[in-house]
């Protein structure tokens, strides 16, 4: 019998969900010669009708080859961009990624050098390799719909980096064979390989581990250098957390006490607070352990 013709008129790429199967998508884009519509983490993948689906499985290599050729054309800027949209929870961050990789590629393969002066000298001339000139160009283009959407989301990544380093609380743990400084958080993105940079800085030498309940990712310090623990529990024999340190609790009262005291009783303003800490948050937050309202009327007396 004749070969069946194929259905499907449109593909879709699902990857693992890690910045290097994101990359690795987007090498099977090229190598395949082929566009797909969405390039979507597995887990929430849709298809639409008459759509097929390729499990892109993640090579190092491939999504090695995929940074380098990103900064060299485009700079480190487009690759920090791509490298949020692998860590946004958006559905749609990998397909505004491969948009993206796809159309800053393109800008430099059509562009004219005809009436660059520097034509004569430039390494990149007349298609020989990335424009230095246009290295930084494709992310600037925020208009562009291939731009926008990746641009729109790495600012909300952003953002949500922003509140981490705003609203991380660490308790202080302790035990005869450790002394650790413990953080839960509960972010949108999975920011904590963002973020672990900032707090490296200030805690020196002091370890400290800082949790993602949302994604079950754990940022550890040991005092040199930090890494990442993909766990379901911090509790778990994989961290061997130590209880908490004795002065803890006449810590966190001091700090309840003090975000009390501070309180301008004319300028309370419930909503207000809710724009600046969203309410998400609140439950890791020392200060808002206690009830809104009695921390409302604590700040009118």
């Amino acid at each position: 019998m004749p070969a069946q013709p194929e259905v499907y008129d449109e593909v879709a790429y699902v990857y693992d969900g890690t910045l290097e199967g994101l990359l690795s998508a987007i090498f099977a884009a090229y190598a395949n010669h082929e566009d797909p519509s969405d390039v979507v983490r597995e887990g929430v993948m849709q298809p639409r009708l008459a759509q097929r689906l390729a499990r892109i499985e993640t090579d190092v290599a491939h999504a090695d080859r995929v940074r380098r050729g990103l900064c060299r054309a485009c700079g480190h800027q487009a690759f920090s961009a791509v490298r949020k949209a692998a860590l946004s929870a958006r559905e749609d961050a990998g397909t505004a990624a491969y948009r993206f990789v796809r159309y800053a590629m393109d800008s430099q393969k059509k562009r004219d050098c005809t009436r660059c002066r520097k034509r004569a000298t430039c390494s990149g001339a007349q298609g020989r390799g990335p424009c230095p000139k246009q290295r930084g160009r494709a992310l600037s283009d925020v208009t562009h719909p291939a731009v926008e959407p990746l641009f729109r989301i790495a600012r909300a990544v952003d953002q949500e980096c922003e509140h981490m380093r705003q609203f991380i609380r660490f308790e202080h743990l302790r035990s005869d064979e450790a002394d650790v400084w413990f953080a839960r958080c509960n972010p949108r993105d999975s920011v904590v390989p963002l973020v672990m940079g900032h707090f490296v800085e200030r805690f020196s030498i002091q370890p400290f581990i800082i949790y993602d309940e949302n994604h079950h990712l754990a940022g550890v310090f040991d005092g040199s250098t930090w890494y990442l623990v993909r766990t379901n529990d911090p509790a778990t024999s994989l961290l061997e957390l130590p209880g908490h340190a004795a002065d803890e609790a006449a810590m966190q009262q001091a700090w309840k006490r003090f975000y009390r005291t501070v309180a301008v009783e004319s300028r309370y303003n419930p909503e207000l607070r809710r724009h600046f800490m969203p309410k998400r948050f609140w439950r890791n937050l020392t200060e808002m352990q206690e009830d809104p309202q009695a921390l409302a009327v604590s700040a009118r007396r």
